[in-house]
């Protein structure tokens, strides 16, 4: 583990190859598992504030999901996550391309410069996944079977998953804290 302020980050983060492969996998990180995407308690009123912007990108079950339960739930952990258009389903905010690959309609959103807020962090983080303690954040990576494609990527590309995540590990804890991750990385793999 490396300590950088008040986080502690996992190895895997430095040594794992990780760039996501939608031509392979489909966007299955978005419509399998037990629950929606886990939430922080901040991003509660961003959800609700953008979704009429986001619903003309949604599809018909989501957004009745989202009518039915709200735009979250709280899961069986007592965590906060994205609505499910079912148990075990897709997420209530995923619309398919014309390829059939999962995609995130608040990002569609985001994109085309509807709403001002790409998405919550725990999908634009995944594979990484976040747990709070009391003084510090866990940062790990979380390995999963439907990412296979993206491993064998990664290790073809030589992309760790510190790198492939940039953009959001800056977007969660700044430039500063990701330029001290990527001075351990280069100590970390001189050893």
């Amino acid at each position: 583990m490396i300590a950088i302020g008040k986080t502690l980050i996992s190895e895997d983060l430095l040594d794992r190859k990780f760039v996501c492969d939608l031509n392979a996998c489909k966007g299955a990180c978005c419509v399998a598992g037990a629950s929606g995407a886990p939430l922080d308690k901040e991003e509660l009123p961003i959800l609700k504030s953008v979704l009429e912007k986001v619903k003309p990108y949604m599809v018909k079950k989501g957004i009745q999901a989202v009518e039915k339960q709200g735009v979250y739930v709280v899961d069986e952990d007592g965590d906060y996550t994205t609505t499910l258009v079912s148990e075990a389903a897709e997420c209530a905010f995923v619309y398919f391309d014309e390829t059939k690959t999962a995609k995130c309609a608040i990002e569609k959103a985001y994109i085309e410069g509807k709403i001002d807020w790409k998405k919550p962090i725990s999908c634009h983080l995944y594979p990484v996944r976040i747990t709070k303690h009391k003084s510090y954040d866990a940062v790990n990576y979380s390995y999963w079977d439907i990412c296979k494609p993206a491993c064998k990527c990664g290790e073809k590309l030589d992309v760790p998953v510190y790198k492939f995540l940039k953009e959001p590990l800056i977007r969660k804890y700044g430039k500063e804290w990701f330029k001290a991750l990527e001075k351990n990385a280069q100590l970390f793999l001189k050893k």
